[in-house]
């Protein structure tokens, strides 16, 4: 039995550049994305087939599921090619984890296929990708002062100088508020990638193990659950960062400037 280890293997070298075993899984999900979406882009038609109806229908549920957490479909239809990418980039990276010969056909001694989201590098470029784009769609649509003023409140405590004692306490606890927002930003990017890599990880442990005592029919129920696992962690993490998305782009009940 062989527990794969944190780190991904390293299969070769295009380079400089290390390509791994959860690159490879990397690259078949964007050529099954690529073909899918060549496919559409020729088949599309006003009068659709069952597979277009399909697709329609569950970018309907997706776009009425985050209208839900936006509250505006303007906004779910800004934030959507994102994080639906995300969404469906995480949810067929887990699901390719658990076709037959990942984890088990070796190349050069080491695992040829891998779920992507047991590498914690993609997990979190993908989490930083998207904080970043969170922080920077919020500066364009408050302004760039007021959102700042979210974090470092400088003006009130200038200003508070003037107002007495106790508006300078309040105005110190205000930016000590603010300090804290910007270690809770931090924060977000340790917890949703740690979130996805451990949930991911332990999957991929669990069914090695299974698979490693009894070959037949005792893994299958946990691979089912592994599918629904890999729903539930596509749709955390997408929830999540249209959370941080809406949150980010709405404007403070109170607006300060810095």
């Amino acid at each position: 039995m062989h527990i794969p280890e944190m780190a991904p293997d390293v299969l070769f070298h295009i380079g400089s550049v290390p390509v791994t075993n959860t690159i490879v899984n990397t690259w078949i999900a964007i050529v099954v994305f690529l073909i899918i979406g060549l496919y559409f882009r020729k088949h599309i038609s006003l009068r659709p087939g069952k597979l277009q109806n399909v697709f329609e229908f569950i970018l309907e549920s997706i776009l009425g599921f985050f209208d839900q957490v936006t509250g505006d479909r303007k906004k779910t239809l800004k934030f959507l090619p994102l994080v639906g990418s995300v969404f469906f980039f995480i949810l067929l990276s887990n699901w390719l984890g658990l076709l037959p010969g990942t984890g088990s056909i070796t190349y050069g001694g080491k695992m040829l296929l891998r779920p992507a989201n047991t590498d914690l590098n993609l997990v979190f470029a993908m989490t930083l990708v998207t904080l970043i784009v969170s922080h920077v769609w919020g500066m364009i649509a408050v302004g760039f002062f007021t959102y700042v003023g979210k974090f470092i409140q400088i003006k009130p405590l200038v200003k508070s100088f003037r107002k007495g004692p106790i508006a300078i306490l309040t105005a110190f606890i205000e930016l000590f508020v603010g300090l804290l927002e910007i270690i809770s930003e931090l924060a977000k990017v340790l917890s949703l990638s740690f979130r996805l890599f451990g949930n991911i990880f332990a999957g991929e442990i669990l069914i090695t193990v299974m698979s490693s005592l009894v070959s037949f029919l005792v893994p299958t129920p946990f691979m089912f659950l592994e599918l629904l696992v890999g729903l539930i962690q596509a749709g955390v993490f997408a929830i999540l960062s249209l959370v941080y998305l809406t949150t980010a782009t709405t404007k403070p009940h109170t607006e300060e400037a810095v």
